[in-house]
């Protein structure tokens, strides 16, 4: 969220001179319908917490709980999901949302099939970028580090651990495959979730967890005056974080 995404929208003023007979829909000082609805939108219609950057851990990951405990709290919806940046063998990004499945040290991680789009970026190139964004409170986190592949046990007690559903969805598989029509997904998925009851612990090899071991994690607090806090926690060579603040 930039500084200039959270401006209040401007009101149209009366005195403004009126459109010329010759000037077309097109003119730039004729917005459309939608960019008129685009600037009439607000963000953080809320109190702001407030975020003192000196008292921060010395590790992002503690930072990163308590303000994920602390968007729970205050009713932030799916908190729990995130963008993910990856770039396939060319170097063009591509971004999605995903789900979040932990946070330790090791990094934080994520599932999804190896034969996916995103599963084959991060095969060419294993290096990802996470962004949360929490507007309840203003605040987003951006995390980016290379991407490592969990052991397939791991992957298989993570999906085991979720629901039936899940299991479901993984069983039927193919992700980001041309599909030759809905109802062959409807064929698909009818037996993949007959099998996910009668197999509840039924194996699905493509499943995998990735963990992401971070670089650099930013934190940015919004604030209403434009202030923005941006805390950046960079990785030294010894495994030690460096930590700096950033121009809003």
């Amino acid at each position: 969220m930039s500084a200039d995404s959270a401006d209040a929208p401007t009101p149209p003023t009366t005195d403004s001179p009126a459109p010329s007979a010759d000037s077309h829909p097109s003119d730039a000082s004729a917005p459309s319908e939608f960019v008129r609805l685009l600037r009439a939108q607000r963000v953080w219609d809320t109190e702001l917490p407030d975020f003192a950057p000196a008292a921060a851990p010395a590790d992002p990951l503690p930072l990163f709980e308590q303000w994920f405990t602390e968007a729970v709290a205050a009713g932030q919806v799916e908190p729990h999901t995130m963008s993910l940046a990856t770039a396939d063998a060319g170097g063009l990004p591509d971004v999605r949302t995903v789900m979040l499945h932990g946070a330790d040290q090791e990094g934080w991680h994520f599932a999804s099939h190896a034969g996916s789009r995103k599963g084959r970026h991060l095969a060419a190139r294993p290096y990802a970028a996470l962004g949360f964004y929490w507007p309840a409170q203003g605040r987003q986190i951006r995390v980016r580090g290379p991407v490592t592949v969990a052991p397939p046990e791991v992957a298989q007690a993570d999906l085991h651990a979720r629901s039936a559903g899940a299991l479901a969805s993984a069983l039927v598989g193919r992700q980001s495959e041309v599909l030759d029509s809905y109802e062959e997904l409807e064929r698909a998925s009818d037996a993949a979730w007959d099998r996910a009851r009668r197999e509840p612990d039924a194996p699905a090899p493509s499943w995998t967890v990735y963990v992401l071991a971070p670089d650099e994690v930013e934190f940015f607090q919004g604030d209403a005056r434009r202030r923005h806090v941006r805390l950046t926690y960079r990785r030294r060579e010894d495994g030690t974080w460096g930590r700096d603040l950033l121009w809003p």
